[in-house]
This record gives structure tokens, C-alpha cells and sequence, in this order.
């Protein structure tokens, strides 16, 4: 549930510019170097799986036969570049009017403009936290990656079976009246927990890029219970 509207971001311009910065930001990091909460993973792992999945998001869009790219090892940032340039022109020449396979079935090409557009958000901050570097990206654009999780992608992973339903209600309240959400439904005599934080805070928190007690984030409430939740599947 959304309490404000989120901002009306044209998401297939936001997501030729966050591949232009994941891709400056694959020639400033180091590819080895450890990104310790994607588990062993190094910033060449981050780089050839988001190459990975433009490519598969560029099939499920045109809802065509994904063809294999093979194990590599490729050279990172020309393979980035032939992907990301795959997805934006896949979406640009489709539309926002044609179907295409969507995560939940037959639904608008034009999802996987937000979907890969917020998916890239992510990894660029893995690619730049990862090197030591700040990620510039608006507020507004952070919101929208909390809405997202909130709306679409936590309710998929009940539907799909990969978690049962939230008992309780996590509260989520963006400064500067960026955003306020609920997720979970804990009927009228559940727990809550309440957090606030800068928006960019809170959807690391959902992406389990920041750990519950992060100074950026306030909880009101049991930790442990927020921490519960933030621990089970409600990402793909």
C-alpha cells in the first residue's frame, strides 16, 4: 500500500542513464574486488549477471527464444555494453503498447522499462559501494525502488510460494514526504514496526544491502522483527 503517489519518472530514459553509469563505473572499480553482501560475489560477477539479465529481459519483452551467451569469461565492459544497448533498443522499438512476458505472465512490454530500470539501480550501487564510491541518484528514483518491492515484489514471492505471508505490518516512511508504505498485513492486532530513513536507505534496506540497525535508518519497534522480515524472500 502506497500513502503518497509515487513521482511519474520516465523509466526507459532513467534506465539509458543508469546504464551509462554502470558502465563508466565498470572502467573506476576494480573487478575484484569483494561485494561481501551478494555472498562470494566480486564486481565482475555484478557486471556479467546485470549483462545477463538485460539480455533475458530483452527476450521476455519481445517474447522471444532467449539464445545462450555462453560462460565466458568475457571482457566486462564491452559485454555490458552490447546488453544494455540490447534491452534499451528491445524497449524503444516496442513501445509502451506491446505484450510481452512480463513476471507474471502475458502483461505490457513496458514493464521491464521500471523493472530493469530499478534493477540497474541496485547494482550500480553495488558496483560503486563496492569501490568505494557514492552513487548519485535522485530521491524520487529511490522511492520508486521501495514502491516496487512493496508492490510488486514481495506480493509475487507470496503468490509464487517462495514465502508466506507477512504477519506483520513494516511501516516505511521516506524523509522529506517521499514516500510512506506498508508491507506486509498483520490483520488488526499484529505486530508493527516502524522505520524511517532517507528513501535511498530504505530500499537498500529491503535489498538487503543495509542491516537493520544502519545509523541511516530509525526503528521504532522490535528489531528483531523488522529484521525477520528483511531477512526472508521479499526479493526475487
Amino acid at each position: 500500500m502506497t500513502a503518497l503517489p509515487r513521482a511519474q519518472l520516465d523509466h526507459l530514459a532513467l534506465l539509458a542513464r543508469l546504464q551509462s553509469a554502470f558502465l563508466g563505473s565498470i572502467e573506476e572499480v576494480d573487478p575484484e574486488a569483494r561485494v561481501p553482501w551478494c555472498g562470494r560475489w566480486r564486481v565482475r560477477h555484478v557486471v556479467v549477471h546485470l549483462a545477463r539479465v538485460h539480455h533475458w529481459a530483452a527476450a521476455q519483452a519481445a517474447r522471444t527464444r532467449e539464445v545462450p551467451l555462453g560462460r565466458g569469461p568475457f571482457e566486462l565492459a564491452p559485454f555490458y555494453a552490447l546488453h544494455a544497448r540490447e534491452l534499451h533498443e528491445t524497449l524503444t522499438r516496442l513501445g509502451p503498447e506491446a505484450v510481452g512476458s512480463t513476471l507474471d505472465g502475458p502483461g505490457p512490454a513496458s514493464f521491464w522499462f521500471r523493472r530493469q530500470a530499478l534493477e540497474t539501480l541496485v547494482h550500480l550501487w553495488d558496483v560503486r559501494t563496492a569501490g568505494g564510491l557514492a552513487t548519485d541518484a535522485p530521491t524520487a528514483v529511490w522511492a520508486d525502488a521501495v514502491d516496487e518491492v512493496v508492490t510488486v515484489l514481495q506480493p509475487r514471492q507470496v503468490r509464487l510460494g517462495r514465502m508466506l505471508p507477512l504477519r506483520v505490518a513494516v511501516r516505511l516512511e521516506a524523509d522529506g514526504a517521499a514516500g510512506r508504505w506498508v508491507l506486509g498485513d498483520p490483520g488488526p492486532a499484529g505486530p508493527e514496526v516502524r522505520v524511517r530513513g532517507p528513501a535511498e536507505a530504505l530500499a537498500l534496506l529491503l535489498w538487503k544491502r543495509l542491516p537493520v540497525d544502519d545509523p541511516r535508518v530509525v526503528v521504532e519497534g522490535d528489531a528483531g522483527v523488522l529484521a525477520e522480515v528483511v531477512g526472508s524472500r521479499i526479493t526475487p
